[in-house]
């Protein structure tokens, strides 16, 4: 049974495809506990998930891994559901940490990553976090995409003017996200909506030839000439947290405490705030990055 959704809280709505028909079934009745999930009943067949989620404007996807007895298939309709659906948030579940399954899944799409180790509470935060524009990831799967990112060629603009390409709004948003701040605090700072802003980071993208936000990031930083030092810290045995890319701990790192003023060298003077409005600062308990894809 749906839990009655709490006034004034903003739905989010879920969907689930697990390994097996009774394992989806299971994992969808415990995320319907929580008042804040509306869970969408998924179809019989995972070749029609892009039509489902489409179709129901669904949030969040919780995919499995593996489907239809099929090893890896879940990453595959991942990319299908990531074409059709570029507005909707991914969670990979795995059975293992294993590097090769993370990058897979980060690659894929995925802004989370989930162990079947952990409780259905733990998973109900982490599609709130995820859906709030952070990634969930523990801090050895961030060391995974943080050690395959160095490894890849520099990324470059798929022109030589770079930066240059970009208007005044869009500088206005990789200023922003270069200073840690999520969609929301991007969006309240420019006046504008969330999903404005993840249509400037689409069109961000397809001008520098970058993928994601954490290569964004990099970009930017590099032609700043400041090199950020990414960290990621956990809470419990699983060392489970939400990181929210872009954002790095100053406490922790005291070296990358001049990322404001790289993206002000580089961006010049942050747009003016409105009257009475509190501006977002990056937050000093995980550090962040920015998911292989996209938005957040």
């Amino acid at each position: 049974m749906q839990a009655t959704p709490n006034p004034g809280v903003q739905t989010i709505r879920v969907l689930v495809a697990d390994d097996t028909r009774i394992h989806t079934q299971l994992l969808a009745d415990a995320l319907r506990r929580d008042p804040q999930l509306e869970v969408i009943s998924p179809p019989a067949q995972s070749r029609d998930l892009v039509a489902a989620v489409k179709l129901h404007r669904v949030n969040v996807v919780v995919l499995s891994s593996n489907l239809d007895e099929e090893p890896l298939r879940g990453f595959e309709l991942l990319r299908e559901l990531r074409a059709s659906n570029p507005d909707m948030f991914a969670i990979m579940l795995l059975d293992s940490s294993k590097k090769e399954s993370v990058l897979q899944a980060f690659r894929a799409g995925a802004r989370g990553i989930f162990s079947r180790h952990d409780s259905v509470e733990t998973l109900s935060k982490c599609i709130r976090s995820v859906y709030e524009g952070q990634i969930w990831a523990n801090s050895e799967q961030l060391s995974f995409a943080v050690e395959a990112l160095a490894a890849s060629p520099v990324v470059r603009a798929v022109d030589s003017n770079g930066l240059s390409l970009l208007s005044k709004r869009e500088l206005d948003v990789v200023r922003s996200l270069a200073e840690g701040l999520t969609n929301r605090e991007i969006a309240e700072r420019l006046g504008l909506s969330q999903h404005t802003i993840k249509n400037y980071l689409f069109r961000v993208y397809d001008k520098l030839g970058v993928s994601s936000r954490l290569e964004l990031l990099f970009m930017t930083l590099t032609q700043a000439g400041t090199k950020p030092s990414p960290t990621a810290s956990g809470a419990g045995g699983a060392d489970q947290s939400a990181a929210k890319f872009g954002s790095f701990s100053r406490a922790a790192n005291p070296q990358n405490s001049n990322l404001p003023e790289a993206a002000a060298e580089r961006f010049g003077p942050a747009p003016a705030q409105k009257e009475g409005e509190e501006r977002g600062r990056p937050r000093s308990r995980t550090s962040s990055f920015l998911g292989t894809d996209p938005l957040d």
